[in-house]
């Protein structure tokens, strides 16, 4: 088979070549053309290197293109895989630790909350830019596969003003579902689930065993779980208050509702601190500046670790891979992406990116109709979709009215904060992360005056109720031989 595949980003140094992992396992692809491109070019070489020392160790003939020209990078591609971070850690701080000023104490803050409504106006910006360049370059009906969060605001500017067709990756729902299978003491092929909503707040609707519901017997099998009763404390709350299991991990849902963070002194009732994913106070940012240090200062013992094997034997389950091999080999793939709804969900609104079941075959990508969520969980979905409709009209269009009515309506910011404090937090925000927002130019000259005109609220010496200092690169590259983990 003869096709590109491009990778921008590629210097995310772990995900990537997880992703260029999973592709090169399948073995009709052994002789398609690959592009790494990213703005960063000690990472994006560093990539390189590893996947290129891995397509040699498997005797496949193909040298990787890597360029910082992204235009040529998505130069003839059938396939656009995203991964970046704009702003990259810098911004991601600034994301975490203002909004901790005003009392907002987010866990990851990359998908909803004020981080994740701000992280949408770097990359929405961004992405537009890259939608132009596929649509002038790439093969003629490109898809890209978005794995850049907040994942559902990104891909809905894409497909609405960006006009490339886009696919939203997660891979929440698939750890969600091997919980399941483990409370329930049941092997997972055995249960047939639907899971259905939005991306981070998709809902477990249906689970069967041989024909048998087994819903009911959810919550108690959670409850007396020795590691998940301790460690999915919000999940379970939900569990027992709407009905439905949450794909989200603890610390996630637990900043995307008003209930669960809102109060210093009883975060720590509701999250455990033994896994940053479990609700630590800016656990990712934590662990992703942690693995970033052991990256840079291990990268001579990793380029001499052992090749990845590309036979198959390490495939991962991440979607994009088997997305690909269903459209060009036929073989069907069942697997839940994030897709502009027009009806698929019918108690959700049209126009609004949802997560659900999707089939996959070499006839295209086919969403089949899900109905109704359970009302409940429909609420918290819907409340969430204008907090996303708002950011994303503010992202395209440079609104900051917009952008502030988003983030005063995001549950945990409105619980913690009131309107004069959000209009002052989200200032503070444009000004600190100027460089990567145009679209805000004039707001942010309007904010600048604002913040240097003295007359502000007193932001708190507030660093978070449940924060762990960083790990050095040594500590984690202990914890990574224990583990046996390779990138």
């Amino acid at each position: 088979m003869s096709f590109k595949v491009t990778f921008i980003g590629a210097g995310s140094l772990c995900f990537a070549r997880t992703l260029f992992k999973d592709i090169l396992s399948v073995p009709e692809f052994h002789d398609i053309e690959i592009s790494f491109t990213d703005i960063n070019a000690d990472n994006l070489e560093k990539t390189r290197a590893l996947c290129q020392r891995d397509l040699d160790a498997n005797n496949i003939p193909i040298r990787i293109q890597s360029t910082t020209n992204r235009r040529e990078a998505f130069r003839n591609a059938r396939y656009i895989i995203n991964c970046v971070r704009i702003g990259g850690l810098e911004a991601f701080e600034k994301d975490i630790e203002i909004p901790l000023k005003y009392g907002v104490d987010q866990c990851v803050g990359d998908t909803l909350c004020t981080g994740g409504i701000m992280y949408g106006q770097r990359v929405i910006a961004q992405m537009l830019e890259f939608c132009k360049d596929i649509r002038e370059v790439a093969e003629p009906g490109a898809i890209m596969l978005n794995y850049s969060n907040p994942n559902a605001m990104a891909t809905w500017a894409c497909n609405k003003y960006g006009r490339v067709r886009t696919i939203g990756l997660c891979h929440g729902e698939i750890h969600g579902e091997m919980q399941i299978a483990e409370v329930l003491n049941i092997p997972r092929d055995e249960l047939d689930i639907i899971c259905a909503g939005i991306n981070h707040q998709t809902w477990y609707i249906s689970i069967k065993h041989h024909g048998k519901d087994m819903i009911p017997e959810l919550l108690k099998a959670f409850e007396k779980h020795e590691k998940y009763s301790r460690e999915e404390k919000v999940r379970i709350d939900i569990l027992r208050r709407f009905g439905y299991y949450s794909t989200e991990s603890n610390g996630h849902l637990s900043e995307y509702l008003a209930w669960y963070r809102k109060r210093p002194d009883e975060i720590k009732d509701w999250i455990d601190l033994g896994k940053w994913i479990n609700g630590e106070t800016g656990g990712y940012l934590r662990e992703t500046r942690e693995e970033r240090n052991w990256f840079e200062t291990d990268y001579p013992k990793i380029l001499a670790a052992p090749p990845t094997k590309l036979d198959g034997s390490e495939r991962g389950k991440e979607h994009c891979s088997y997305i690909i091999e269903s459209l060009e080999t036929g073989r069907c793939y069942r697997g839940h992406f994030n897709v502009m709804n027009e009806g698929c969900i019918t108690n959700l609104p049209w126009e609004s990116v949802v997560e659900v079941p999707c089939y996959v075959d070499g006839n295209g990508i086919s969403i089949p109709k899900v109905g109704d969520l359970p009302l409940g969980c429909a609420a918290i979905c819907s409340q969430s979709i204008w907090v996303q409709k708002l950011a994303v009209e503010a992202a395209v269009h440079g609104d900051v009215n917009l952008l502030k009515q988003a983030v005063l309506l995001d549950p945990l910011t409105g619980a913690v904060c009131n309107p004069p404090e959000v209009w002052q937090m989200i200032d503070e925000m444009l000004v600190a992360q100027e460089k990567w927002l145009p679209q805000y130019s004039e707001a942010i000259k309007e904010a600048k005056k604002h913040l240097a005109s003295g007359n502000l609220i007193p932001a708190k010496d507030y660093h978070g109720a449940a924060r762990l200092p960083d790990k050095t690169p040594a500590e984690v590259a202990a914890e990574h031989e224990s583990r046996k983990i390779t990138v």
